[in-house]
């Protein structure tokens, strides 16, 4: 069965990651769970900062637009899945998967130089403080985040056209939960072999570039924290940005395992559950160490429950 490129007719189907069996069913409530927690962190962020005044700075604005980003991004994958699995329904059409891959791959775009945007203003509050409102202005940050979003959205559009000008035959059975583009890779009858190259450089651009900025910026960062005077700020520092690289280091290294290898280096369930890391476990973790456990943040949150702003 041949199925050209040409029609928006044609549904896949959607394997997912669950099966009904007890263990499954008790993974599947997990990622629900993890799922209702990223929600509500995230949300809750957006929120806090947006209505406590005091927070509208660069660094809060950067954190704000980083849950809005892990926001959108588990909600870009998470419900279909559980919808699929709660109602057997397991087919997507061509279009709903464009979009999908759209947004999936633009949000992890924006997400990557955010990272970076963000590494660059700790930068700039621990090694240069005082001259920090003219190093990273209200416009600079929103520029930069402008531009984060406009990137992240490129990447969307060059890998959405590139899927969309496959031509699919035989199965249209996808082994992922989700319309991932590697995934439809080995669905497709053309060769896919220039797509790839076009995919490596994409990558290169969306993922090392950003972790050169973050590397580059961190180790003066930690430079810094290693010469201050005071150990109960060197701890609090060291701490802090210990924190961040490990979270960068965990979406960075997951997101070049996907997709800087090979297509013939790819296995279904390796990629399922590596996708599943990045996508669902990491827009839960952001919130905890990037915001929630910033003074600043709880008491912003203390104050707004107290003016019942957040109820």
């Amino acid at each position: 069965m041949r199925r050209g490129n040409a029609t928006f007719h044609f549904e896949f189907i959607l394997l997912g990651i669950f099966d009904h069996s007890p263990t499954h069913t008790f993974l599947f409530s997990l990622v629900l769970g993890i799922f209702t927690m990223a929600f509500m962190e995230n949300t809750t962020m957006i929120l806090i900062i947006y209505l406590d005044t005091q927070l509208h700075t660069p660094m809060y604005f950067l954190l704000s637009q980083l849950s809005l980003m892990d926001l959108m991004l588990i909600c870009t994958t998470v419900p279909n899945m559980a919808f699929s699995y709660l109602s057997g329904r397991k087919s997507i059409s061509l279009a709903g998967c464009g979009t999908q891959i759209f947004f999936y791959v633009s949000l992890l775009g924006a997400e990557c130089f955010l990272l970076a945007v963000m590494a660059y203003d700790r930068y700039v509050a621990i090694c240069h403080p005082l001259r920090y409102t003219i190093l990273m202005n209200q416009k600079l940050c929103k520029l930069s985040t402008v531009a984060s979003w406009i990137l992240g959205s490129l990447d969307g559009i060059i890998v959405l056209a590139a899927a969309l000008s496959f031509s699919y035959c035989s199965s249209l059975e996808i082994h992922h939960f989700f319309c991932d583009v590697a995934a439809l890779m080995p669905l497709s009858c053309t060769d896919t072999t220039t797509f790839e190259k076009l995919l490596f450089i994409c990558c290169v651009v969306m993922l090392i570039l950003p972790v050169s900025v973050i590397i580059i910026s961190y180790s003066y960062v930690l430079r810094a924290v290693i010469h201050m005077s005071s150990g109960q700020s060197r701890h609090k520092a060291f701490t802090t940005c210990s924190s961040h690289l490990a979270v960068i280091g965990l979406y960075y290294g997951a997101a070049m395992f996907m997709y800087m290898r090979p297509a013939s280096k790819h296995t279904p369930n390796q990629d399922k559950m590596v996708s599943a890391f990045y996508t669902i476990l990491t827009p839960m973790l952001n919130p905890l160490i990037y915001s929630l456990r910033n003074k600043e943040v709880s008491q912003g949150f203390k104050k707004l429950l107290k003016k019942g702003k957040l109820v």
